[in-house]
């Protein structure tokens, strides 16, 4: 972001001399210094000077010139109506907008429009509707260091509020890792690394994060705080947080209007009651985010479930998946209710209709509460609120606890509905100040203005046949005009039959208009009953918006009922569509008959179902050619546990699982090009914190450690791990590898399995038959791999020779002696003529053919390191 948003140093000098208007600009651009500042102007929001330079660029607008008493300077604007598309493309540029809008009415201000900031517009802190992910929380957090780290979170466009603590910066980056949030804050001391790339990081006023300061303001939201939250440091960051918030709103002079007064709760939570689920853990099990690309959008364990008919539910499913339980009794609670539904099948598709009528309440709520809510918000709402009583009719018969509670949640709100029903209009314009707002028969007052204006209106549409008749003239007409209002019109050729009661308003080029002592009072009325009566509708419409708002922690209640609800109600259809079952949850190990990857099997023409047997201590040693489901096998038996957790039923026959603590996972490998670190560091990386953080509750997935590296290296850290998570940690383990002789070393720890996926060779073609089974396997099929990739038949020939030439040598005694590696005479080329003759292969390429692993490489690396050979040997 550009440091300097204000006034040119010239300017600034010459302060004094700006004309009222530019004053008032600059001032606000030195309050909000860390934004650009939208000023309105009539229609537009403008800026000026270096701001415009920078919003025509960016916004690819037309830079402009004003001109006023201090002289020229640049100026560009943005119209209003189309504003928040503008504002998108100013934060996707990095840049926080602060909104100036003219708090005055032009026609009665003399001198300058008074103006204000009522908004800060940034990534974390987004509550309109075009700007925001309606199927996802929008997320701003602060990081507060004291007595360990504290950690709040607020989606301010729904008022979800969450705080906790953690001992580390690695278990903050975890936890935050759950949330994503858009944007963070930091007070002093904190560091700003446990964030995601993707998140704006930055410093807050540092006397927001005084514990007096934020005590005092997390008081004055939700009482004391030492009944809600545990420590110092997650004191300090709700508080900072909610300052932001209401500076955000617009707060940075202490205005009342700044308050969030939606914001009923604030939910401290204990982080080791849920399955903790890290960054890497997310990307790998794809939750939520597909890690390549599928030719399926829906390619996620979000996109397989999500079958919810509300943005409400939803967001509470995505919050369901980052945060599994591990209270047995709520998981149970979950399931007897998705049980139920899948046995209640008119009832569950009833309810599952009537929530589509449903709107995002949560977010109306808060546009209610702030009084940025139009009427047909409001409305909105109230049709959501119709869809109640049905709900809980359809939900009569219901028998679970979970269910039973949520149908008590069901406040249908009659009072506010009937307060809508009878004060807002059924199809309200979207302005709220021009009439057309507020029902007839809602206030008597109201109801006299408009019938004056009414008959007024009735009177003057009679009056051009009465006029007519009076005068006779026949082409004699009554209009109106914004300018002149009412008059008659009379041509040229009728002028001398004018009656000496009209009056002359206004010469055109072929007529004239008059006007009459009556139609003049008449036109008086009617003017001063509509606007009485729109400046009554809007003072009504207020009081209306107002009522509801005093309302909105029950509004938020409801929205809470009805998300669970319609989550239940999706897994239920889930379950029910695609032939999942209950599991049982809290046994010994993890047992899974005919277990498949819910979203593999959705994505693909034809799945294969495996069992997962997995004691609470076990290690399991997979191994099987690549692209036998090795990596699927892991990622469904995380992907069965993390479900049975969620309360939803799995994609298995039959699935009995022990609660798990975290899921680790070290899946697949990538550069970190940007923090510049090769694979195997991030591989590493990676491994080094499962080992330090695994217990013996946790579930681990490794998928070819030390790929990275040498073959002997690779091997050496594998067998170390295997050791390591064996003896001294005990956690349920998946350990995919190439390193054949791992299975030795699994065959001698009391614990640990061997199991394998197979595949056949069939007219020189390898099929894979995706079953696992127990034991290691027998071959890895590398090369014939490689020719299904499609690598060119010549480098696949010589492979084969290759291989064949290091197997015989395997097979010596000791292989003591030189490879002798066939020359490329031996091996034809694929067009059937022969390759040059070349000098034996010196004993560095021996050496290096003896360091090839062809089952640990992928048919790419077996080409690289090919194409490699055959330079050298060219």
């Amino acid at each position: 972001m550009d440091a300097a948003l204000g006034p040119p140093e010239k300017m600034a000098e010459q302060s004094d001399e700006l004309t009222p208007m530019m004053s008032q600009y600059f001032e606000l651009c030195e309050r909000y210094d860390d934004s650009l500042v939208l000023f309105q102007v009539g229609d537009f929001y403008e800026t000026f000077c270096e701001a415009a330079e920078i919003s025509a660029r960016l916004l690819e607008i037309t830079l402009t010139q004003r001109e006023d008493s201090t002289g020229e300077y640049p100026m560009a604007g943005i119209p209003i109506d189309n504003a928040e598309s503008y504002i998108e493309t100013l934060l996707d540029a990095g840049y926080r907008v602060a909104v100036a809008d003219q708090v005055q009415d032009p026609e009665e201000t003399t001198g300058v429009v008074d103006r204000a900031v009522t908004r800060v517009v940034t990534p974390g802190t987004l509550t309109e509707d075009e700007l925001l992910d309606t199927d996802d929380n929008n997320f701003v957090a602060s990081l507060a260091r004291g007595d360990g780290y504290g950690i709040a979170v607020l989606d301010v466009s729904t008022g979800d509020f969450y705080a906790t603590t953690v001992e580390t910066g690695d278990a903050a980056a975890d936890e935050l890792s759950r949330f994503g949030p858009a944007e963070a804050i930091v007070g002093p001391d904190a560091p700003t690394d446990p964030f995601a790339p993707d998140c704006t990081v930055s410093a807050y006023d540092e006397t927001a994060f005084e514990r007096d300061a934020a005590s005092d303001l997390v008081a004055d939201y939700f009482g004391p705080p030492e009944r809600l939250l545990a420590t110092d440091a997650e004191v300090q960051a709700c508080g900072a947080l909610l300052a932001y918030a209401e500076y955000a709103r617009g707060g940075a002079t202490d205005d009342e209007d700044a308050r969030l007064d939606y914001l009923n709760h604030l939910t401290r939570y204990d982080p080791r009651s849920y399955v903790l689920l890290d960054a890497v853990a997310l990307q790998s099990l794809e939750l939520f985010e597909p890690r390549a690309v599928h030719g399926h959008e829906d390619a996620t364990l979000v996109g397989v479930l999500d079958e919810t008919a509300c943005a409400l539910g939803s967001r509470t499913l995505k919050d369901w998946l980052r945060r599994p339980l591990l209270d047995r009794d709520r998981i149970e609670a979950r399931l007897d209710a998705v049980e139920e539904w899948t046995e209640l099948v008119r009832a569950r598709e009833t309810v599952h209709d009537l929530l589509r009528d449903v709107y995002d309440v949560e977010r109306l709520i808060s546009r209610v509460a702030r009084g940025r809510a139009n009427a047909r918000d409001l409305r909105s709402l109230k049709a959501t609120l119709d869809v109640v009583p049905d709900v809980a009719d359809a939900m009569a018969d219901v028998e679970s606890a979970k269910l039973r509670s949520l149908r008590a949640d069901l406040d249908e709100m009659a009072d506010v509905r009937d307060l809508i029903g009878r004060a807002i209009q059924t199809e309200p314009p979207i302005e709220v100040t021009e009439g057309g707002v507020i029902r007839e028969g809602y206030d008597d007052e109201l109801d006299a203005l408009r019938e004056t204006e009414r008959s007024g209106k009735q009177w003057i549409d009679a009056l051009e046949q009465r006029e007519r008749e009076r005068t006779g003239i026949d082409s004699l007409k009554v209009g109106y005009n914004q300018v002149h209002g009412y008059y008659i019109e009379v041509t040229d050729p009728n002028l001398d039959r004018v009656p000496d009661d009209y009056t002359r308003r206004q010469t055109l080029k072929n007529s004239e208009r008059y006007v009459t002592p009556e139609l003049k009072e008449r036109e008086d009325e009617i003017v001063r009953a509509e606007q009485r009566a729109d400046d009554l509708e809007y003072d009504l419409f207020r009081e209306v918006r107002e009522a509801v708002a005093a309302e909105s922690e029950r509004v938020q209640a409801l929205a809470d009922a009805l998300a669970e609800l319609d989550v239940l109600v999706a897994l239920a259809e889930v379950a029910a569509k695609h032939g999942y079952s209950r599991p049982e949850v809290g046994g010994d190990g993890i047992h899974v008959r005919n277990g498949r990857h819910p979203v593999v099997e959705r994505t693909e023409s034809s799945f294969v179902p495996n069992d997962t047997h997995l004691d609470d201590d076990a290690l399991a040693v997979i191994t099987g050619p690549n692209m036998s489901g090795k990596s699927t096998y892991m990622r469904q038996t995380a992907l069965i546990v993390l479900l049975a957790q969620v309360g939803s039923f799995v994609p298995a026959d039959e699935a009995e699982v022990s609660l798990v603590d975290r899921v680790f996972t070290r899946v697949g490998a990538s550069d970190d090009i940007a923090g510049g670190r090769s694979t195997f560091m991030v591989e590493m990386t990676e491994l080094a914190d499962i080992l330090r953080s695994a217990t013996e509750d946790s579930l681990i997935l490794l998928d070819e450690v030390g790929r990275g590296t040498s073959t002997a290296d690779g091997f050496a850290i594998a067998r170390a791990v295997t050791e390591h998570v064996h003896d001294e940690i005990g956690a349920k383990t998946l350990f995919a590898t190439h390193h054949h002789d791992l299975t030795e070393v699994a065959a001698d720890l009391p614990n640990a399995v061997n199991l394998h996926f197979s595949a056949d060779q069939r007219d020189g073609d390898v099929v894979f038959d995706h079953n696992v089974a127990p034991g290691a396997t027998t071959a890895s099929y590398g090369v014939q791999v490689a020719r299904e990739a499609g690598v060119p038949e010549r480098v696949v020939e010589r492979s084969t020779a290759l291989l064949d030439a290091v197997e015989d040598d395997d097979a010596d005694a000791g292989g003591e002696e030189d490879v002798e590696v066939p020359t490329r005479r031996d091996s034809p080329a694929d067009d059937g003529s022969s390759w040059e003759t070349s000098d034996a292969l010196d004993a560095d390429i021996a050496a290096r053919l003896r360091e090839v692993d062809v089952a640990t490489m992928t048919p790419l690396e077996a080409m690289n390191e090919l194409a490699e050979l055959k330079r050298e040997v060219e």
